[in-house]
């Protein structure tokens, strides 16, 4: 085993051993704890209620400083769950519908 990969064999399969890539499984972690947090679930309702927000909107609505605002939507946007568009000076913010089917069939899958 090496500091990225974790190999497991099965002994009651003749096939080939199965090789975990650890960075993945990191990946994947942090994906799951962007949305497996109070205040980023609080963002992802209200986003989803208005079709689109700006930061502007979201921290006046959650009453929030713009930075804390910001720092999670960065979180959001890196894990996929929220998509940007810019209106003129404006960007708007909104949920990545498919990315949540991705990690609602994920998570299923994970504890069926």
């Amino acid at each position: 085993m090496n500091n990225y990969s974790l190999i497991i064999s099965n002994p009651h399969d003749s096939g080939p051993s199965l090789k975990i890539d650890l960075l993945n499984v990191k990946k994947a972690a942090m994906i799951i704890r962007a949305v497996n947090h109070k205040l980023r679930q609080q963002i992802l309702k209200l986003i989803d209620d208005h079709g689109k927000i700006t930061v502007t909107e979201l921290y006046v609505k959650l009453r929030l400083e713009q930075s804390v605002a910001s720092q999670h939507l960065a979180i959001l946007r890196k894990a996929g769950f929220v998509n940007t568009t810019r209106d003129g000076k404006f960007i708007y913010y909104s949920v990545n519908v498919d990315r949540m089917k991705d990690l609602h069939k994920f998570v299923e899958q994970l504890l069926n």
